[in-house]
């Protein structure tokens, strides 16, 4: 998969999207660059292995550029002996609303406590129905990129 990603984060309210979510899955990953809004990340989620490469943001943090290629576990467990120190440990809750599937991130490790939501949209004036868990919308907020979690931890605001 490659082209432009648009999508809206918000924090979430309450822990309702647990019994709303139709799938979750466990992901670690890491990041072999994370400068200058360009990133190259390491995921492993479940059992499978992605290598994915996102430009600079656009649109107050709206929009940015992604590419994403699906690898073998074994090459994605090899990759991330070479990321950058952090790792990022989440689950990932899927929850539909409207005509969106909510992607619910319940962080652990050095980021535990915070769960965010993101949607991704085929436009940035789509409308969106939010679930009634969403919170405060940090579309942009750089400190709540994975990559920016990653070197200034949650638990360490």
């Amino acid at each position: 998969m490659s082209g432009m990603e648009i999508e809206r984060k918000f924090l979430v309210a309450d822990g309702s999207y647990k019994q709303s979510a139709f799938a979750s899955s466990h992901i670690r990953q890491g990041y072999i660059c994370s400068e200058r809004g360009r990133t190259v990340r390491v995921r492993i989620r479940d059992t499978r292995g992605y290598l994915t490469i996102k430009g600079p943001s656009a649109d107050s943090g709206l929009s940015r550029y992604e590419f994403e290629k699906e690898i073998t576990l074994d090459e994605a467990e090899q990759l991330m002996l070479l990321c950058e120190p952090g790792i990022i440990d989440k689950t990932r809750w899927l929850v539909k609303s409207g005509r969106h599937t909510f992607e619910v991130d319940e962080f652990a490790g050095d980021n535990a406590g915070l769960v965010m939501a993101e949607v991704e949209l085929s436009s940035a004036d789509e409308p969106v129905e939010l679930p009634p868990f969403i919170g405060l919308e940090v579309t942009g907020d750089r400190r709540y990129y994975n990559s920016q979690l990653r070197r200034n931890p949650y638990t360490t605001w």
